[in-house]
């Protein structure tokens, strides 16, 4: 059929190779963004199965972009956040029981403070797109509702839940 020994065949295969590895090389270069910004770039787009980045499936979608540094109780911040915890929170929370929602006593033993605070502040957007929240939506089969907290008043509830998961650790070191 073909002769493999002809000077159009070799030419075509040479030719056919070239064409192949230079778009190899044009398609694996990058363009003309730094290296920091390539390691950037990495670093964004690490993703897990789920789809999620490694700090929006740890922290949930919301205004929390970072880690908090949250330094020691603030006693005062923490009788705030418990009056704000029982003017909003309360007709669906409960410390130490299952109610319309989950009960909060050690809610930061189950989740992060920033999931925390990103969820006070932004429940509908983590129900649509993170799976715990769909995991507690599917168990409690309600929504959590938005009571419109502002992001101090979202700090000073972390804060009163730090109180609260505090008192449970020294309960277990004493058992």
């Amino acid at each position: 059929m073909f002769n493999y020994n002809s000077n159009w065949l070799k030419t075509s295969i040479y030719l056919l190779l070239i064409i192949i590895s230079s778009l190899a090389f044009i398609t694996s270069c990058g363009g003309d963004s730094s290296e920091s910004d390539k390691s950037n770039l990495t670093e964004t787009m690490k993703t897990n199965t789920s789809g999620l980045s490694d700090w929006e499936l740890e922290n949930g979608f919301g205004p929390v972009k970072k880690k908090l540094n949250l330094g020691p109780i603030d006693n005062t911040m923490a009788a705030e956040g418990e009056k704000i915890f029982e003017s909003k929170c309360a007709s669906c929370h409960k410390l130490d029981e299952r109610y319309t929602g989950p009960a909060q006593r050690n809610v930061l033993q189950r989740v992060t403070p920033e999931f925390f605070m990103n969820t006070v502040l932004n429940p509908d957007e983590n129900l649509e797109k993170h799976p715990h929240s769909k995991k507690m939506l599917a168990e409690y089969m309600t929504k959590m509702t938005n009571q419109n907290v502002n992001l101090k008043d979202a700090r000073t509830l972390l804060e009163y839940f730090r109180v609260l998961d505090e008192e449970l650790k020294n309960q277990n070191k004493s058992n």
